[in-house]
């Protein structure tokens, strides 16, 4: 393949201006070497036959020489910017790579953070919570009572319903220890009264045992 067409190629692959100009500088080189070894070669016969053309070729060899320093010394510096670049390239994809690093550290946190999440959603959710086991009034009716919460959503209808029931288990409490309060003083009413009966058993058989005397005279006397 000739060496323009692989330039090309190189060049079609190599799209950064920087190294393109390198390239470039190696063309440039590459060319000033083979002029320098064209114009050596055509002119060796000349060299050794004539003294005057040997300093006349030596003078276009010098030239084309310097030239050619002049086209390695720019490649040199461009191979040590290169070098420079390539550290620095180095050095900011080590940072970049540990920055990845961390997002990624951080990515798996998260992750297992959102794993552990929807375990306890989950754990709460097939909780069996005591206030599904509540006899709570059923839905119908109790919209039936309060009419105010039918748009309610499904949380909001519970805590209706619990103080509802809370409400109304209250208010038999009250009830209840009313009844209990009667309960106790009928309970009173009805000790007193046997107490009272007992009293007037006890007065009555005094009664009995006082008057027997007075029973026999009369006895004696019809």
């Amino acid at each position: 393949m000739p060496a323009s067409t692989a330039d090309r190629k190189t060049g079609d692959i190599v799209t950064d201006p920087y190294l393109q100009s390198v390239l470039a500088t190696s063309l440039h080189t590459r060319e000033q070497c083979m002029n320098l070894i064209n114009l050596v070669e055509a002119n060796a016969n000349a060299i050794a036959a004539s003294q005057t053309h040997s300093s006349q070729v030596q003078l276009d060899v010098s030239k084309q020489q310097s030239l050619l320093y002049s086209h390695l010394g720019h490649l040199r510096e461009l191979d040590r910017n290169a070098i420079l670049k390539v550290r620095n390239t180095k050095q900011t994809t080590a940072e970049a790579r540990q920055e990845v690093d961390r997002l990624h550290l951080q990515l798996q946190n998260l992750y297992y953070e959102e794993r552990h999440l929807r375990g306890e959603i989950a754990a709460c959710d097939a909780y069996d919570h005591k206030y599904q086991q509540l006899p709570l009034v059923p839905v119908e009716e109790f919209l039936e009572m309060h009419p105010q919460h039918i748009e309610d959503d499904e949380k909001k209808m519970m805590f209706a319903r619990i103080n509802h029931e809370l409400s109304e288990r209250e208010m038999l409490e009250q009830e209840r220890q009313g009844l209990l309060k009667k309960k106790q003083g009928l309970i009173a009413d009805n000790k007193k009264r046997k107490d009272d009966l007992a009293s007037l058993d006890k007065d009555l058989e005094t009664f009995i045992d006082a008057a027997k005397p007075i029973q026999r005279i009369f006895e004696k006397q019809y």
